[in-house]
């Protein structure tokens, strides 16, 4: 039984799926920007697309690449936070080599952080997810951050860690240079360089690492 515009509903015939309220949802999830990266430190590429949901914001993307210790790797990953770019969950899925990979990441009102419902501790400082496979976090962070010509930060990101199935703090700086280049700092992997950066806070260079593709 149907109702409205191809609308399901329940057998007493109450209404559970109207065109109308289809139509609200999908002007609700607007897609703001896309971008298409290239892998520079080893064989891979990445898609993602940042969207609205209200007002709240959602990184939706897909990763292909060569893992570290060489095996071929495809990972679909989603980041959802509010409007003020605060994490408030993340999504890992797919597979390095023969090994799956399915992480649910949260983080709850009081801060504390989850991986697959297991609180991981001593990361309650942490406000950003950051998913070491694929420069789309960085966008997460500098959005919140929002840093003006000269201003810097120091950024503590909850870092998913794809061999240890863990999650742990990465430490990051940022400083704004001028409107698309960020000196850039993170001392756990002993990284530090100048990344450039569009209007939508994506990362298009990443020395060594990513840079977009035309």
């Amino acid at each position: 039984m149907q109702c409205g515009a191809g609308a399901l509903v329940t057998p007493a015939g109450k209404p559970l799926w109207c065109g109308e309220r289809f139509d609200a949802i999908i002007r609700a999830m607007q897609t703001i920007a896309t971008v298409f990266w290239r892998r520079l430190d080893s064989p891979g590429h990445d898609a993602c697309r940042l969207e609205r949901h209200g007002e709240s914001w959602q990184l939706d993307g897909a990763a292909v690449f060569r893992h570290t210790d060489g095996r071929p790797a495809r990972l679909d990953y989603r980041v959802f936070c509010d409007k003020a770019w605060h994490t408030k969950w993340g999504r890992v899925r797919g597979w390095i080599g023969e090994s799956a990979i399915d992480f649910a990441i949260a983080r709850n009102a009081r801060g504390d952080w989850t991986l697959n419902d297991e609180v991981v501790p001593e990361l309650g400082h942490c406000i950003d997810l950051d998913l070491g496979f694929t420069p789309a976090t960085n966008l997460v962070q500098l959005r919140r951050v929002h840093l003006d010509k000269g201003q810097s930060a120091q950024v503590a990101a909850a870092w998913v860690d794809l061999d240890g199935d863990s999650l742990s703090e990465l430490m990051q700086h940022y400083e704004r240079k001028n409107n698309g280049d960020y000196d850039y700092h993170a001392p756990r992997f002993d990284y530090k360089d100048t990344l450039k950066v569009n209007g939508e806070s994506f990362v298009t260079h990443y020395p060594g690492l990513w840079e977009v593709s035309a």
